[in-house]
């Protein structure tokens, strides 16, 4: 059986943010249309551009949170580095506390406490898994999954299983419903 051994923690923090710098800084790379992620040898993933209602349920989720946790502050397409390279939450949430942690940085190190993924046609259920895990082991606190129904899942990082309700923010719907 073949082991994976990574980096240290700091040491594949520093590889993640200096490749996702160098991929900022690219400006043929910016003229392409899609999301960017990196693997954990700082290698590019890319996904297609994503459907509208993609969009339309990352822009509810967003406005959501704002309503109901106006206490932090939302992002979108929020850049994590992870032990698997660089993963970017379609929705995030962080309290100012840790935004003040974190900082005005171009990749943060650590995630806001929710991450949410938005899911897409071609995501699998490994795929979200993995990502989960990803968002778990960097130190999120709670991952909530999207379907392209609207039905929302809520995980919470201590029992590693689904919640009947966020804990952080327990008035969010359990279906986001698009007008």
């Amino acid at each position: 059986m073949l082991t994976l051994e990574l980096p240290p923690h700091k040491t594949r923090t520093a590889f993640n943010l200096r490749r996702w710098t160098e991929l900022l800084a690219d400006r043929e790379l910016a003229k392409v249309e899609g999301r960017i992620e990196t693997d954990r040898h700082g290698h590019i993933i890319m996904s297609p551009p994503p459907a509208p209602s993609h969009g339309s349920f990352q822009s509810e989720i967003a406005y959501l949170l704002r309503t109901l946790l106006p206490e932090g502050r939302v992002l979108t397409e929020c850049p994590i580095s992870t032990a698997d390279g660089v993963k970017a939450s379609d929705v995030a949430w962080a309290s100012t506390q840790r935004m003040r942690q974190l900082g005005n940085r171009k990749c943060f190190v650590l995630p806001p406490e929710i991450c949410v993924e938005v899911l897409s046609p071609g995501n699998t259920e490994a795929e979200i898994q993995e990502k989960t895990a990803l968002y778990f082991d960097a130190g999120a606190q709670e991952v909530w999954i999207c379907a392209m129904s609207g039905a929302m899942k809520f995980i919470e990082h201590d029992a590693g299983r689904r919640m009947k309700a966020s804990r952080i923010c327990p008035a969010f719907p359990k279906k986001v419903v698009l007008s």
